[in-house]
């Protein structure tokens, strides 16, 4: 029973020293093998190792994939007019020194990525200083990144970095040069809807005065034309009475009459004052007079 016992023992103890000297490296990461707190090996193939028990050495791990260092904040840098403005920029890295890597920050990535946030910072400060504002936002965003990509690129390398990219996310004003662009912007938005506004006034009565100049002439050769019909109405009628009065005169003076006499009274109270011997009476007193 007790060499039973022994056996067992044994064989745990067998299947425990033969499972510390075995360890598996994943397609995502690398291993750094250790022996007695030194480096002794860096394995980047996936697969099946082995290595003494510890403490002749050990096994650490460090990530192998593309990581993304994303600023939480933006950070204000100055421009070459000494306008203060904020930048936001993300960078795309991964662990390709992995030696290096971990005697630069004994594999703790928090500490790698305050490096590359300090790294990225003192690019971006070298590069806006020497540009405007204009040339940060658009005139020359793409040379600002492409210089700032260059200079991490040569500062993560001595740390066993890669750098895969680096973009700027957002630039912007602070709040105080934020208000004041606003306010020019409005201003001259202003501007231009007053000077639209006076255009269009000004084009206004430049048509009603156009409009009214036609009304005029409109009417005053509509006049003219309506006094040349009247003329010509006038001098038809006095013709056809003038030739009505040749042919028949007394007829003439008797209708001239009957014109008059409902002329003069067209209403029942009208009231006239005249000698009754008058010639205005002939007709009246005898109106079969030839």
């Amino acid at each position: 029973m007790s060499r039973l016992v022994t056996i067992f023992v044994a064989g745990f103890i067998a299947l425990m020293l033969l499972s510390s000297t075995v360890f598996v490296v994943d397609q995502r990461r690398f291993a750094i093998v250790f022996a007695l707190g030194e480096v002794r090996e860096v394995i980047a193939e996936p697969g099946l190792h082995f290595k003494l028990p510890p403490p002749f050495q050990n096994v650490i791990y460090l990530d192998k994939r593309i990581l993304t260092l994303d600023t939480p904040d933006a950070d204000r840098f100055i421009t070459s007019e000494k306008k203060n403005i904020l930048v936001d920029a993300f960078v795309k890295w991964r662990i390709v020194e992995p030696r290096l890597y971990y005697v630069s920050f004994n594999g703790d990535e928090r500490a790698a990525r305050n490096r590359m946030s300090q790294i990225v910072k003192a690019a971006l400060n070298d590069e806006i200083t020497k540009r405007t504002v204009r040339d940060v936002i658009s005139g020359e965003r793409g040379r600002v990144m492409d210089a700032v990509r260059d200079k991490v690129v040569a500062e993560a390398k001595q740390i066993g970095v890669g750098i895969v990219d680096v973009r700027l996310k957002r630039v912007d004003y602070i709040d105080q040069i934020n208000n004041s662009v606003y306010d020019r912007m409005r201003a001259e938005r202003v501007r231009v809807a007053n000077e639209l506004r006076s255009t269009g006034s000004a084009e206004s009565e430049k048509i009603r005065a156009d409009a009214d100049r036609q009304r005029t002439v409109i009417l005053a050769e509509a006049f003219r034309e309506a006094e040349k019909i009247k003329g010509e109405g006038d001098a038809k009628a006095s013709a056809i009475y003038s030739e009505a009065f040749g042919k028949n005169p007394e007829f003439y003076k008797f209708y001239r009459s009957l014109e008059a006499y409902r002329a003069s009274f067209k209403a029942q109270g009208d009231v006239m004052v005249i000698d009754s011997n008058s010639e205005y009476f002939k007709y009246f007193k005898n109106p079969g007079s030839k």
